[in-house]
């Protein structure tokens, strides 16, 4: 099946317009979903639209409304909400470029594929990319989709271009009201150098394939075993006392060092803890 187009318009860059074509890059995973059931029936609930001392309605009958005070709404038809004129809604205006660096990590929402839209599109779109590609820059720009403009940016991606959605910088909470309360303290040194010894152990190229959604297969599991349980309950497996906590006594230079010494984790796996204190203490009560 051929993807379709999630946008078509020009990429601007001055007087320059170059048609193009943006994919959604992104698809959904191999996800479990669960639907609400009935107990007694066994059969899947519905959802009805309705009104309060009217109830249910027909879809026919709605319309898009904005609040604009409390219990008051103006209504929009769909071809008034149409009818807002946006140059961004058919032309991709790269109106400042930045270094990558520049763009904080928090401000990345989603990405997208712009490939030319034709042939005759091709040369300008190479000149775009490679001129990206050589001075290291991002362009920047506004873009209107699905109902709402957003700030996004442009950087080369391979033979295309690839589009990331930017949010706003008021839809950011800010990161100082979160960190306020951890002391700006120098570690020490050895204590880095064994943290910096681990990192440089553990560094490799990146692979997203190396990673696999564990909660997904567990999941599947899980109902699997229910299926062959006939619907009685399944029981949880015994879990190892997590390593955390307030009171915990961690040795953090032995902890540091035992890592080093631990033979190389596969990718997408999680490394057991090593044991604190009081996990020590708890797992020998339990052997008592």
């Amino acid at each position: 099946m051929v993807a379709r187009p999630y946008w078509k318009g020009q990429l601007r860059l001055a007087l320059v317009s170059i048609p193009v074509e943006i994919y959604s890059a992104t698809k959904s995973g191999a996800s479990v979903a669960f639907r609400q059931i009935h107990e007694p029936s066994g059969k899947p609930v519905k959802y009805l639209k309705s009104v309060p001392g009217i109830g249910p309605v027909d879809t026919d009958d709605i319309m898009k409304g904005y609040e604009y005070e409390k219990g008051n709404f103006v209504l929009l038809e769909e071809d008034e909400l149409n009818a807002v004129r946006l140059e961004s809604k058919k032309t991709l205006e790269l109106t400042l470029f930045v270094p990558a660096d520049d763009i904080d990590i928090t401000y990345y929402e989603k990405p997208y594929y712009v490939v030319p839209a034709d042939d005759l599109a091709t040369e300008a779109f190479i000149v775009l990319r490679e001129a990206l590609k050589r001075t290291k820059m991002v362009g920047l720009g506004q873009l209107a989709m699905r109902g709402r403009e957003y700030v996004v940016s442009v950087k080369p991606c391979g033979k295309g271009l690839v589009m990331e959605t930017l949010r706003y910088a008021d839809e950011l909470a800010k990161a100082q009201s979160y960190f306020s309360d951890i002391p700006a303290d120098k570690p020490d040194a050895e204590l880095l150098e064994l943290a910096e010894s681990l990192i440089a152990k553990k560094t490799g190229d990146f692979d997203a394939g190396a990673f696999k959604d564990r909660y997904i297969d567990a999941l599947k599991d899980l109902v699997a075993r229910k299926l062959r349980a006939k619907g009685r309950k399944i029981v949880a497996e015994d879990e190892p006392e997590a390593a955390s906590g307030k009171g915990n006594v961690i040795d953090l230079m032995a902890a540091l060092k035992k890592s080093l010494e631990k033979p190389e984790d596969k990718r997408g796996t999680a490394a057991k803890p090593v044991a604190t204190t009081r996990t020590k203490k708890s797992a020998a009560k339990k052997r008592a």
